[in-house]
């Protein structure tokens, strides 16, 4: 099994798509995050019971021996791997009467979100491509006094997490309560309420590894309000990277908030990547002897575990690119790829197009 970055899965996925089988005999898996490796097993076995039946004797000896690798490869696994696991096997021959049987298990590097199994004249990809499209998640709030939803935009999905509501009753007061005593039993559940879409945020959002950013979407004194009130943690607060005025706390206002927010979305991303390089510029000048430029000096850095961040320009070939990242993987060091799209990352590339910051001088 393999655990793939996403320029390592892009090559794989490359190849995949060019094998094409003679009948529905080329076999695709994919095993969500979190299920139990052995009822897929027990499904094989059964699909290989199933295949017998198959008319063509040469599509049922291919199915058949598929089957049966694959059962072989997910005997070696005590569990599903942390991802998922995505599996392909098949006879990928192109001289017809010839048998080359090959079996792929990657682990990917975003989780599956659901089962499938299917034989087919080629493999099934398109759940692999679509962590390819996803580069960045970010966590969406819209909300009122009255409701709250909270979703995270992956690539082009939004996903809702919580629903929420208040409770606060409505301008119309209830007979005999005066307009003090009411105005602060709904301030007091307004405030409540927002302690409670914060305490639900600090749950999803805090500890969600790719999250780059945090959208609010609100009317003008709502949002403003509860940023203002400081509910949210300062971890949160500080991923916060605009608010939109909206009118919709459903999970409708979900899509109104993303769509109002393109050019905010599209802008961090490039932001945050010349943050990226800056660092390492700021480290060039300030800290030289704990900070490399150029392949040499860094691949030796990398080979003696003293790199605490890898740099590499998306215009290096992409062997060298999987060469530098596998050896950082296999040292713990986190890897950069900077897009030659910015101005810092057209210089990084002409100054050198590989770096590195150091955990400490060698």
């Amino acid at each position: 099994m393999t655990e793939l970055n996403k320029t390592e899965l892009a090559d794989v996925l490359e190849k995949l798509k060019k094998y094409k089988g003679r009948h529905t005999e080329l076999v695709t898996i994919y095993v969500p995050a979190g299920y139990d490796i052995n009822s897929v097993q027990r499904q094989l076995g059964a699909e290989k019971s199933t295949a017998k039946n198959i008319k063509s004797t040469g599509t049922r000896k291919n199915v058949i021996e598929a089957l049966e690798k694959l059962i072989r490869e997910l005997k070696t696994l005590k569990k599903t791997p942390e991802n998922g696991l995505a599996l392909f096997s098949g006879n990928i021959s192109k001289v017809e009467g010839q048998q080359n049987l090959q079996l792929w298990a990657i682990e990917p590097p975003s989780p599956i979100k659901s089962r499938l199994y299917r034989c087919d004249k080629e493999f099934v990809l398109e759940p692999l491509k679509e962590m390819l499209e996803v580069s960045e998640v970010f966590g969406l709030l819209v909300m009122d006094r009255k409701e709250a939803t909270i979703g995270l935009l992956e690539g082009k999905r939004i996903d809702v997490f919580q629903k929420m509501t208040s409770g606060v009753p409505s301008k119309v007061r209830a007979g005999g309560q005066s307009s003090q005593r009411f105005h602060r039993i709904t301030e007091g559940l307004t405030k409540e309420f927002y302690k409670r879409i914060a305490d639900e945020m600090k749950k999803i959002f805090f500890n969600m590894p790719k999250l780059k950013g945090i959208i609010i979407g609100g009317p003008v004194p709502t949002k403003d309000e509860f940023l203002d009130s400081e509910y949210m943690a300062t971890q949160l607060r500080e991923k916060i990277i605009g608010k939109v005025d909206i009118g919709d706390a459903s999970e409708s206002g979900l899509n109104e908030l993303v769509e109002k927010s393109q050019n905010l979305l599209r802008d961090h991303e490039r932001t945050l990547e010349k943050k990226d390089i800056e660092k390492f510029f700021q480290s060039l000048g300030e800290n030289p002897e704990k900070t490399f430029l150029g392949e040499e000096n860094t691949r030796k850095a990398l080979e003696i575990g003293a790199v605490e961040i890898l740099y590499l320009s998306n215009k290096l070939s992409k062997s060298l690119i999987k060469e530098l990242t596998e050896i950082a993987k296999n040292t713990g060091a986190e890897v950069k790829i900077i897009s030659t799209e910015i101005s810092e990352g057209e210089q990084f590339y002409n100054m050198g197009a590989i770096g590195s910051i150091l955990r400490f001088k060698v």
